[in-house]
């Protein structure tokens, strides 16, 4: 009889936790026990996962115990700490923050990119890329491998989820003090509407759009900004690649978008594009602008693929592609990637 590995999931009462339980639920079943772990002040909830009650532990060595597969869905200074302990007990551990992405002996995994990567790792962890990068890496390393991709420009356009619960708790207060006001037409109207608790944000994000998102990093740069270079170099495996970002937070609960201005060594066709995006894993393509038809953050929303259109070559240069790609980025973004790289090291222990 084929063993059914182990699963802990740590990090299950968060936003991404509760999508990962939904997908465990929605995906055909290869775990055999799936334990649920979060911070000490939720233990003892009770949570539905493949239509069973089960009971939130608090993180700690016990908890992670007899796992052969642990995700971690936990901000950057959990992981840093823990992953480690659960990797040191025998298990492949999956992480999703940004803990271990650029270490070298981590491999960054998109498994319609890259599933051969999950077996190579030395530390015995895996991880997931940020939310924005998975957003756009499946239809940019498409067009890569047709057209060999040499320099990226982005904008994204970057959803108050990505800043957790307090940036969706923080959206939805200002937008019921602005709402049916008439403000945003003077000088800090808006401003002086919402107050000095502006959450998680640099500035109102209701009626607004902020350009940032992440910490200060060198020469005015965010560590988002510099991550997202970072990761879409370690990903395609183009260490040199050219890539200028500018990161902006937009009055979106969730569903990361993203303008990518993509530049090849090969020409580029919109005809043969469409082809390869319509042709690749996990991309939706919409793109008929004349009908209106075009992929927005509303209709992208809880759903798997990441969603691409406004394909257009440039009339200035024709190596060069411009498009707008959306991504749910707590399903596509964080929990399904992961749960698709803890399928993929679930086949090491049904295959022994």
């Amino acid at each position: 009889m084929t063993r059914r590995p182990a699963l802990t999931v740590v990090g299950a009462t968060g936003g991404a936790g509760s999508v990962m339980l939904q997908i465990l639920s929605q995906h055909a079943d290869v775990w055999g026990e799936v334990r649920l772990v979060a911070s000490a002040r939720s233990a003892g909830r009770k949570l539905l996962v493949r239509g069973e009650e089960c009971e939130v532990l608090a993180l700690s060595e016990e908890a992670l115990d007899g796992a052969d597969v642990v995700v971690f869905l936990a901000p950057d200074e959990i992981a840093a700490r823990w992953a480690p302990v659960a990797a040191a007990k025998g298990a492949v551990v999956v992480d999703s923050s940004a803990a271990f992405r650029m270490d070298p002996d981590v491999p960054l995994v998109v498994p319609e990119l890259n599933p051969h990567a999950v077996r190579m790792r030395p530390r015995g962890i895996v991880a997931s890329p940020h939310p924005t990068t998975l957003a756009m890496i499946v239809t940019v390393g498409a067009l890569h491998a047709e057209f060999c991709l040499s320099e990226l420009v982005l904008s994204t356009y970057q959803a108050v989820s990505g800043e957790g619960q307090a940036g969706v708790e923080a959206l939805r207060r200002q937008i019921s003090l602005v709402a049916g006001s008439g403000l945003g037409t003077s000088p800090g109207d808006v401003r002086r509407a919402v107050g000095d608790d502006l959450g998680p944000f640099a500035a109102p994000v209701a009626l607004n759009v902020v350009p940032w998102a992440g910490e200060l990093a060198e020469d005015g740069w965010s560590s988002q900004e510099l991550g997202l270079r970072d990761e879409l170099r370690k990903l395609l495996d183009l260490p040199r690649l050219p890539v200028a970002a500018t990161c902006v937070r937009v009055p979106v609960v969730t569903t990361h978008s993203v303008s990518v201005h993509a530049r090849f060594e090969n020409e580029v066709d919109v005809a043969r594009a469409h082809e390869i995006l319509a042709t690749a894993p996990g991309v939706v393509l919409f793109d008929d602008p004349a009908a209106g038809e075009f992929p927005t953050p509303a209709d992208v929303v809880g759903t798997d693929p990441t969603w691409v259109g406004r394909v257009r070559c440039s009339p200035d240069d024709p190596h060069v592609l411009e498009l707008f790609v959306c991504g749910d980025n707590l399903r596509k973004g964080t929990a399904l990637n992961a749960a698709h790289i803890a399928e993929l090291a679930a086949r090491e222990f049904t295959a022994r």
